[in-house]
């Protein structure tokens, strides 16, 4: 069984801390994976820190590191990485961004040993705002001119 390490970094976050987490176990039950979960507060000013904490009582796997003041998202990340143990490594968004049910599939991905890395990216803006959908697109569009593949 291989382990995942799931890093998500959070800025007042305290109402999504929760869903995330329930969500990503249901997906995690069916997965053939012991997974720990890094989540970094990132100076938050509200309870976010406390939903993690109540997170980490219940589940030992649930680990978190807790900056003194906002420094990014990128550096939550970072620490986030350097912190992981697993043979795997998934960045997650903790407001759902990234659904957890794509991490079977890219999990499946993995074993093939085609792979290194796997990434997805969201193709079906659905409730979105028209505005957020227009700009996601743009920045694809622009991303898709500039690479090489």
């Amino acid at each position: 069984m291989k382990n995942l390490s799931i890093v998500v970094p959070c800025f007042n976050e305290q109402k999504t801390v929760p869903l995330f987490y329930a969500a990503t176990q249901k997906v995690l039950q069916k997965m053939p994976v012991k997974a720990e979960y890094w989540l970094v507060d990132d100076g938050s000013k509200d309870n976010t820190l406390q939903e993690i904490k109540k997170l980490h009582q219940e589940n030992p796997a649930v680990h978190y590191i807790s900056f003194s003041r906002n420094f990014g998202k990128e550096s939550a990340i970072y620490a986030g990485l350097k912190a992981a143990t697993g043979d795997y490594i998934v960045l997650m968004d903790v407001d759902l961004q990234d659904p957890p049910e794509f991490l079977p599939k890219m999990y499946r991905l993995l074993q093939t040993g085609k792979y290194d890395a796997v990434g997805c990216r969201r193709v079906d803006r659905t409730g979105e705002s028209k505005f957020k959908s227009f700009l996601s697109d743009q920045f694809y569009k622009v991303i898709n001119k500039i690479s090489k593949t």
